[in-house]
């Protein structure tokens, strides 16, 4: 990607950027660039005839006016979050479309690791509320020894993978590509199928695509170890929850730690909320102190490479979907 030339003796016009994002909440991406200038515009209905730019700010699923947006000179977009499989490409046209890719890696892996230790601990209740009937031994389970299987090994997946090593576990990963694994501990075998029958616990880091939607589904989890711990920090649409059901039922499945589900936000009364194998969160693994501010981050990284010409962090091959 080319940046804007420099001319001798010419003033340069200033970089619009286009924000979806409330403006003040973005502005520090901006702070000690000269020549850029933040507009607000409304996620839904007419957009300021002024508000033009090069440079769009939005979120993962766009917004209901994205098509109006853009046709206001925008060349490069970027979403804050990392999964687009919802953006809607159709508005996207020969423009480039960046996320904020492994900017979640860490909180989101040390989400992963605290569901496996708490279900090989059984926390939380192995909490007292009253006296148990015995102290000092319970059956407890352990990761040290255990075999992790990953789905994804992208940074999510390598940071899950990173924690994991440390306490004894084999970790075992599936990955579109055939590319070695980054990190030598970690084994890289051929397909899922290869993979979930030996392992304890199963980790999905994987962004949806055509070849990963409801990968979770009953053919694969006739195949799984039972027993089996399975994680999802990626995307609902990876699973079945139809065929979720059932394995965790009769065993095959002893728990599901799943912090994002389809649909968001899950309705009232939906059984995932009372079902007694089920550990549920608000697609909230993400979160820790100074998030945002690394969201935000990543974007004004991008934005100083993209002025200096240099190539964008978090391209997302439309081919693909992520």
């Amino acid at each position: 990607m080319v940046g804007h030339p420099t001319f001798e003796g010419v003033t340069k016009p200033p970089l619009r950027i286009l924000s979806h994002l409330p403006v003040d909440g973005v502005r520090r991406a901006v702070d000690g660039l000269s020549g850029v200038e933040l507009i607000h515009v409304p996620m839904e209905g007419p957009i300021p005839e002024s508000a033009t730019g090069e440079v769009l700010l939005t979120f993962t699923e766009g917004a209901p006016n994205l098509g109006d947006v853009v046709a206001r000179g925008v060349r490069w977009i970027h979403t804050i979050g990392t999964g687009v499989e919802r953006f809607p490409f159709e508005h996207l046209g020969e423009r480039t479309l960046t996320c904020a890719r492994g900017v979640s890696a860490i909180p989101i892996a040390e989400w992963a690791l605290a569901m496996m230790l708490a279900f090989e601990k059984n926390l939380p209740e192995n909490w007292l509320r009253e006296p148990p009937k015995q102290w000092n031994i319970v059956p407890l389970g352990a990761l040290y020894g255990r075999t992790l299987g990953i789905l994804g090994l992208g940074g999510i997946g390598v940071a899950v993978a990173q924690r994991a090593l440390p306490f004894g576990m084999k970790v075992r990963a599936v990955r579109r590509t055939r590319a070695p694994s980054p990190l030598e501990a970690v084994e890289v075998v051929e397909s899922l199928e290869e993979l979930i029958p030996e392992v304890d616990h199963l980790v999905l880091a994987s962004p949806v695509t055509d070849a990963t939607r409801y990968c979770i589904n009953r053919e694969m989890l006739a195949r799984v170890k039972p027993g089996l711990h399975l994680v999802n920090v990626s995307r609902g649409a990876l699973v079945d929850l139809d065929a979720l059901r059932p394995a965790l039922e009769d065993g095959r499945v002893a728990r599901a730690s799943l912090d994002t589900v389809e649909p968001e936000p899950l309705p009232a009364g939906h059984w995932l909320y009372s079902h007694p194998r089920v550990a549920l969160s608000a697609h909230i693994s993400w979160c820790m102190p100074g998030a945002l501010d690394a969201i935000v981050e990543t974007f004004g990284a991008n934005l100083r490479r993209y002025l200096a010409g240099e190539p964008l962090a978090g391209l997302v091959d439309r081919a693909l979907g992520y």
